[in-house]
């Protein structure tokens, strides 16, 4: 490879740097991962998730150390096809799945992936939040037609996992720019109660409170309860509730919230979860910005990505993720994005200060897509 690879130091934003490294074709080398720690080296979900790339790619080098505190990673061709994947239980699903919505585009064969494990946790987006904002988002870009589609087979909830998760998404040969600039008002709002291996009750109880606040806010509600049995139901109780406010534009905005796992924690009263995700809810509408701050740094990659012309999208404050992903961009794309802050009183809309982010997309192409 005639461009010399990139070494960075530490474990933080591990994904960023393998999705983008196998997007620019860059080797990355990750040193110093924990290696002041009582246990060094790799975690075991770190390693699942290599070893997802590892089955997505066509090719790619990966050599770690005794320790697994250095790690070597030159990409491969991103390949697709059909992938099934068993992922660690530390994580969610979620925190694989995002990887995959990013690089699911640019394969050689559409991807068709099943996923298992844990569904919702307290610290990765869930399957439900990325099924009700990313999917919409990513047809914005000009992903859409049959084959995008996100769907919960099975809950697993943490410490036990056992759900199981269906994605899949068609290739393009290239992304098309977009003017994400006005989220437009609230309109709606959308939501799921889920509960397995509780009483059924649980999730209608989350459903009264949240709506007890939100419906000051908006008459257009609807929480659906989703309530799994038997073998869909995983191996660990809990509950939880995902948000999803819709606007007159198109945009969405999410917040979510999910019961603490099993023995871990004190526990949490339905009532309460209700109400303070309608909080978070409401806390993420007030950030505002045409893309939720799950999702900022996705929609910046696609930006990047887009063809040679110029892509606007508003966002809420940016989130730390989202900053360290725009220093990644630059390292692996020479790319930098041209940000304005628009303070709330300019433009008439309430809510937290908003960045418009600009940028001229790299132009890139799906090389390996086969023109039919």
């Amino acid at each position: 490879m005639a461009n010399q690879g990139l070494t960075y130091d530490g474990c933080n934003f591990f994904r960023q740097r393998l999705v983008l490294s196998t997007l620019s074709g860059k080797r990355v080398r990750i040193r110093n991962i924990r290696s002041k720690d009582d246990n060094p080296g790799l975690r075991d979900f770190e390693a699942s998730f290599i070893r997802l790339m590892d089955k997505i790619t066509n090719g790619t080098r990966i050599e770690i150390n005794q320790t697994g505190t250095v790690l070597f990673f030159q990409p491969g061709l991103l390949y697709g096809g059909t992938v099934e994947h068993e992922c660690n239980p530390q994580r969610s699903v979620g925190y694989y799945l995002e990887a995959l919505l990013m690089l699911a585009p640019f394969m050689k064969n559409p991807l068709r992936v099943i996923l298992k494990g844990v569904t919702n946790d307290q610290k990765d987006p869930s399957v439900d939040t990325l099924k009700a904002t990313t999917i919409p988002l990513m047809k914005k870009f000009g992903l859409d037609g049959e084959g995008l589609e996100l769907k919960v087979v099975k809950r697993g909830m943490p410490p036990g996992g056992g759900g199981e998760v269906f994605f899949s998404c068609p290739v393009r040969r290239t992304i098309r720019p977009v003017q994400l600039t006005n989220p437009g008002k609230i309109k709606r709002i959308r939501g799921t109660a889920y509960s397995v291996r509780v009483s059924p009750q649980m999730a209608n109880r989350v459903v009264d409170s949240a709506r007890s606040i939100l419906n000051k806010f908006i008459p257009d509600i609807y929480i659906y309860t989703d309530h799994m049995k038997g073998a869909n139901a995983g191996k660990s109780p809990g509950f939880g509730l995902t948000l999803v406010a819709e606007t007159t534009n198109g945009a969405f905005l999410s917040a979510e919230l999910v019961s603490s796992p099993q023995g871990q924690g004190d526990p949490m009263l339905p009532e309460d979860l209700g109400r303070n995700c309608a909080k978070l809810l409401l806390e993420e509408i007030h950030r505002g910005g045409y893309v939720d701050s799950t999702n900022q740094s996705l929609s910046l990659l696609y930006m990047t990505l887009g063809q040679q012309d110029v892509s606007k999208a508003l966002l809420g404050p940016l989130s730390p993720y989202t900053i360290e992903f725009l220093r990644h961009t630059r390292d692996f794309f020479q790319l930098l994005f041209k940000m304005e802050t628009q303070k709330q009183e300019e433009d008439g809309q309430k809510g937290g200060n908003k960045v418009l982010m600009t940028c001229v997309g790299v132009g890139y192409t799906n090389i390996s897509k086969t023109l039919k």
